[in-house]
């Protein structure tokens, strides 16, 4: 644990955001190394089958989430100050939920798989790997879940170096199994699903074995789990907007993809990669912005608003110069990066595309949800719902089908940065107003 309402401000979040940082490219490099090697061993059919995938598992999971970064916020201001009561109460309430929850979505998408794959118009000759590969996802997604919601717990705290460690585990360990399922044993892309689950389950495993035999507050046991309403109530003011902006998002991400269908499996899978590709790439602003939602949320609570500020300012600076020299990697090595995961050349040139408009914009996509990661922590996450909906359903989506029938594909590539720049006009304007700082779930008779 890590108390974060003392100290220099952008020591603290760099130190906190740093292991975050390593632990997010290690969770996009689950599925990076699986598009390489399905891409590599299996085909480009079997790689567009893997991408149209995701989109559908993430709309699927989103609003559980959601959730659960709303109890991960609870915790954070719990712990900032000092109670450490309703600290452990909210762990356990968030176990619970994760539980339930899991299991509702395993059922959810074993029967929907099929069906939104369809909806999505997605090309009939990836179709059956698809839903293979989905099927067999979600018939694990609890331990998703579980492993997932362990990590959020431990950051809530502090903690943000031994969610990595158990990242590195996994993460090496999906490595060695999809390798060996798909290049060896040749079991296509089911392999690539279970090398995915077998590794999940043993860094949760490890994660539980671990927590019980040290930690202080965390004390996973079936019969020693307590669910408390009030949390839980405080976890959905705070978790379901963002629980619906994740699912609305996961939605608009399907729409696009629905965009992305109409040209084929080439398109498709040249989106796919370069999606993924996309997702590391922004892995330095989302873990500069968690670190700072945890930073808000210990000081918010500790009633230290003007470390808030002081903190913002570190972290736009740091966020900023990581993300100008990723843009930078991108767009002169985006074509040598396409080609470790395909050798079919037209798929090559259409993810180079897409990567060189987009990434010569990622800055946007940073300064957006660093503003909105300072609501988050405050418990302020109404209204960034509401932008973030804006930018996504007012404008890509419409942005990108008038665009891709006027221009092409490349259309749909120019209507995800005007996108992020209506999110980030939005998200600063409200920043300004102040208002989030009324929202905490620990309340103080003054300066509030």
């Amino acid at each position: 644990m890590q108390d974060l309402t003392t100290g220099k401000e952008g020591k603290l979040i760099f130190q906190f955001a740093a292991p975050m940082l390593l632990g997010n490219i290690f969770q996009q490099l689950f599925s990076v190394v699986d598009s390489i090697v399905v891409g590599k061993f299996i085909g480009k059919e079997a790689l567009a089958a893997v991408g149209a995938s995701f989109p559908v598992i993430f709309m699927m999971v989103s609003m559980i989430i959601g959730i659960v970064m709303g109890t991960t916020v609870v915790i954070s201001q719990y712990f900032g100050a000092r109670d450490f009561v309703k600290v452990k109460r909210a762990i356990d309430t968030m176990y619970i939920y994760s539980v339930v929850a899991g299991a509702i979505a395993t059922a959810a998408g074993l029967v929907l798989a099929g069906p939104l794959l369809r909806l999505l118009g997605t090309p009939e000759e990836i179709m059956p790997q698809a839903i293979q590969y989905l099927r067999i996802y979600f018939s694990g997604i609890i331990i998703f879940f579980g492993y997932n919601g362990t990590s959020a717990v431990l950051r809530g705290l502090g903690d943000s170096k031994t969610p990595l460690y158990f990242l590195i585990i996994a993460t090496v360990a999906n490595i060695i199994l999809v390798l060996l399922f798909v290049a060896v044993f040749k079991w296509g892309i089911a392999g690539a699903a279970y090398a995915t689950l077998l590794a999940n389950g043993l860094a949760f495993g490890l994660a539980i074995y671990w927590l019980n035999s040290t930690h202080k507050l965390i004390r996973i046991s079936i019969t020693g789990l307590h669910f408390d309403r009030e949390v839980f109530r405080q976890s959905l003011r705070i978790g379901l907007p963002t629980g619906i902006q994740q699912t609305l998002v996961a939605i608009g991400g399907l729409a696009l993809m629905g965009i992305v269908n109409r040209f084929g499996t080439n398109v498709l899978a040249g989106y796919s990669v370069a999606s993924r590709l996309d997702s590391i790439a922004l892995v330095p602003a989302m873990s500069f912005s968690q670190a700072l939602s945890t930073f808000v949320g210990q000081n918010i609570g500790a009633n230290k608003l003007e470390r808030i500020r002081i903190g913002l300012i570190a972290t736009v600076k740091m966020s900023g110069i990581v993300t100008i020299v990723t843009s930078a990697i991108i767009v002169i090595w985006g074509h040598l990066i396409m080609s470790l995961f395909t050798n079919d050349a037209e798929v090559i040139r259409i993810g180079d595309q897409y990567l060189t408009i987009v990434s010569i914009f990622y800055l946007l996509f940073t300064m957006m949800f660093i503003y909105n990661g300072i609501m988050r922590g405050a418990g302020d996450t109404l209204l960034p719902m509401f932008f973030s909906l804006i930018s996504l359903w007012l404008i890509r989506i419409p942005l990108a089908w008038y665009l891709s029938d006027k221009i092409g594909v490349s259309g749909i590539w120019w209507a995800i940065p005007v996108g992020w720049l209506i999110g980030l006009v939005f998200s600063f304007t409200y920043y300004k107003t102040g208002r989030w700082k009324r929202k905490s779930v620990v309340k103080y008779d003054e300066n509030l």
